[in-house]
């Protein structure tokens, strides 16, 4: 009860003090604003990937959930497609923003913590034309699943790497010669956070994009999220509530940002 008041709370907070494109002073942020944040467009993948959305939605179908990050310490269980889908999958309108700042920046060497059932990973692929997207996803039913919606979609450029990210995230950072970006949506810990973000960190660059989902899931996720923003090597973080951002541009004075989405 005490946790439900206190998001309530905290949601109230974040929709009287966020900004918009005319409370950014940062012609970088501004450009962000503008060109992503703002530029919805209704794109025939976006079609594409929905459509493999409903069909799980209405799939009998079950997998085997192990019990990884957060939920370590519980036992397997096997549960409906449908229901894995609504409990991991990203909506569509975060979905599409993560599709429009990949599609915008273009990294060539991209990582996602987290691929359940691939839908974000099937939007962040489309919108890579130049690079690879890395998937790692512990759940080995979930990773079956995925790679059969990315070969349907004939995304080729999606490797999908199964394993715990505690030694899967080290193998394939070795192995890149920099990180471009990350969207961070595993293991919802502090610890495990903040421990894939300083891996991560040390094949970042000042283009860099680190992408961190549910920022507010917990009180845990709140503290990672405050200790990122403190981090020396981070610049600009852009808050949207259930997401946040962050560039370690070193050419900027650090910056914080809310920001209604």
């Amino acid at each position: 009860m005490l946790r439900k008041i206190q998001i309530a709370i905290d949601f109230l907070f974040y929709f009287f003090t966020a900004g918009n494109k005319h409370s950014v002073h940062s012609p970088f942020v501004f450009d962000f604003v503008t060109r992503v944040l703002e530029a919805r467009k209704n794109k025939p993948t976006y079609h594409a990937i929905e459509l493999l959305r409903s069909k799980m939605l209405k799939s009998n179908s079950t997998l085997e959930v192990l019990p990884l990050g957060a939920a370590s310490g519980k036992k397997p269980k096997r549960e409906k497609l449908r229901n894995v889908v609504k409990r991991t999958s990203k909506s569509a309108k975060y979905a599409e923003l993560l599709e429009r700042i990949c599609h915008y920046y273009q990294p060539q060497y991209a990582i996602e913590i987290g691929s359940s059932v691939g839908i974000s990973t099937l939007y962040q692929a489309s919108g890579i034309t130049q690079g690879y997207l890395f998937s790692l996803e512990g759940n080995p039913g979930s990773v079956r699943i995925a790679r059969h919606n990315a070969e349907k979609l004939q995304y080729l450029h999606i490797q999908f790497i199964e394993g715990m990210f505690e030694q899967t995230l080290p193998m394939l950072l070795e192995q890149l010669p920099r990180v471009d970006y990350v969207f961070f949506d595993g293991n919802h810990t502090l610890e495990a956070t903040l421990h894939y973000f300083e891996e991560c960190l040390q094949k970042a660059h000042s283009g860099s994009i680190f992408v961190f989902d549910d920022i507010r899931w917990s009180e845990g996720m709140q503290r990672a999220w405050q200790k990122i923003k403190n981090h020396p090597r981070v610049k600009v973080t852009i808050d949207l509530y259930f997401m946040g951002i962050v560039f370690f541009r070193t050419e900027q004075d650090k910056e914080h940002f809310i920001l209604r989405f």
